[in-house]
């Protein structure tokens, strides 16, 4: 459901008048889209999209952290316009992309937002060599895109609590290249899937880096505790024959 949009001077118990506005589309530019875009009301209705939660004392610091950021203005929404992004971006090198730190990554691993989310998948798009000589623990690997839509589409994840969210994670060795694509991808086939702008995954990023610099920065949450490179000398022949098949 959206929520209506009310001026500050209406009670609120009086809806005030929903703007018009032209439907957003996923090829706008950044700047028209943070136009279009805006849905959400004052900072306290935007906090309202999500569900109450009473944390413990210990956990206030990071409730407020979380709730600040679906509040900042700045914030652009999901993909079916349904509410902010949860997680902190950071630039990439693809602007029509979201991109989280490994730092964000390893908060999510660590339950840091198990309050609002009800389930995260990292999706690894590495070759198989790579992924068994080193991987994020619990990431899937995907290499291919019949892979990705098998996994993800043919089966796709539905939040039994309907005020949680489902969020997908991307990545290759350095997400420059096989993360992006396929975080893209995914895109694109869900929008065919659906009557716009509804998704099966709205919310979607890429993890800035990749696997070599996650690895790096927090090796105790791969498994094996190891970083095999895509241009490994001892799997010529794998890399020669995945590299066929994604094209």
């Amino acid at each position: 459901c959206r929520q209506l949009l009310r001026s500050p001077s209406v009670p609120s118990s009086v809806p005030g008048p929903v703007p018009k506005r032209r439907r957003p589309s996923d090829r706008d530019s950044p700047a028209e889209a943070k136009r279009q875009r805006r849905v959400a009301g004052s900072p306290e209705q935007e906090a309202s999209l999500e569900p109450g939660v009473w944390l413990e004392p210990c956990r206030s610091a990071q409730l407020e952290e979380i709730e600040n950021l679906l509040a900042n203005d700045d914030q652009e929404l999901i993909g079916d316009f349904s509410k902010p992004h949860l997680l902190p971006t950071v630039e990439g090198k693809d602007p029509g992309l979201k991109y989280i730190s490994p730092d964000t990554l390893a908060k999510v691993l660590t339950g840091r937002y198990s309050s609002f989310i009800e389930r995260s998948v990292v999706v690894d798009c590495r070759y198989p060599y790579e992924y068994q000589g080193g991987h994020v623990k619990g990431a899937v690997n995907l290499p291919l895109q019949r892979d990705l839509e098998e996994s993800l589409l043919e089966r796709p994840i539905v939040p039994q609590d309907a005020g949680k969210r489902v969020i997908v994670i991307f990545h290759c060795e350095f997400s420059v290249e096989r993360g992006p694509k396929m975080c893209k991808f995914l895109r694109e086939r869900d929008r065919s899937c659906h009557r716009y702008p509804q998704l099966h995954y709205p919310e979607l990023y890429v993890l800035k880096g990749g696997y070599r610099e996650f690895f790096f920065q927090f090796p105790g949450h791969c498994e094996p505790r190891d970083y095999r490179p895509m241009e490994d000398p001892a799997f010529r022949e794998e890399l020669r024959r995945f590299h066929g098949q994604s094209q």
